[in-house]
C-alpha cells in the first residue's frame, strides 16, 4: 500500500526559506515519478515541481522557477522541496504525489497532476 507523508512548513519572514520533505513507502517498483503540488483557498491544484526517480529529470512551474529546488534521496525514499525567497503568494497547502511509472514527460505529468498516490498535505503559512 503506497503511502506518502509530508513534513516541514512553517511561518517565515519574507524572503525566508523552508524545506519540505516527503517520505514514500510501499512502492514495489524500482522507480517512480514524484512531485510537489500546491493548492490555495479558492484555487485549483497546480504542479509546483516534479522529478523522475529513474533519471532525475525535473520540472518547475514558472512561478517558482529559480526559487524552489526539488531533490531526492533514494536511500531514504524521500523527496525534498527547498523553498527560497518565499512571499505571500506561496501561502498554500502543499502535497506530494507519486506515480508507479513515468507515463509521459515529467512536465506533462506534473502539469496534469497525473499521479496515482497522494499525501495528505502540509500547510505553508507563508510570510509575515
Amino acid at each position: 500500500q503506497p503511502h506518502l507523508v509530508e513534513s516541514g512548513g512553517g511561518l517565515v519572514q519574507p524572503g525566508g526559506s523552508l524545506r519540505l520533505s516527503c517520505a514514500a513507502s510501499g512502492f514495489t517498483s524500482g522507480f517512480y515519478a514524484i512531485g510537489w503540488f500546491r493548492q490555495a483557498p479558492g484555487k485549483e491544484r497546480e504542479g509546483v515541481s516534479c522529478i523522475s526517480s529513474s533519471d532525475g529529470s525535473t520540472y518547475y512551474a514558472d512561478s517558482v522557477k529559480g526559487r524552489f529546488t526539488i531533490s531526492r534521496d533514494s536511500a531514504k525514499n524521500t523527496v525534498y522541496l527547498q523553498l527560497n525567497s518565499l512571499n505571500h503568494e506561496d501561502t498554500d497547502r502543499d502535497f506530494c504525489a507519486a506515480a508507479g511509472r513515468v507515463r509521459a514527460t515529467v512536465r506533462a505529468m506534473c502539469e496534469r497532476g497525473d499521479y496515482g498516490s497522494w499525501g495528505q498535505g502540509t500547510q505553508v503559512p507563508g510570510t509575515s
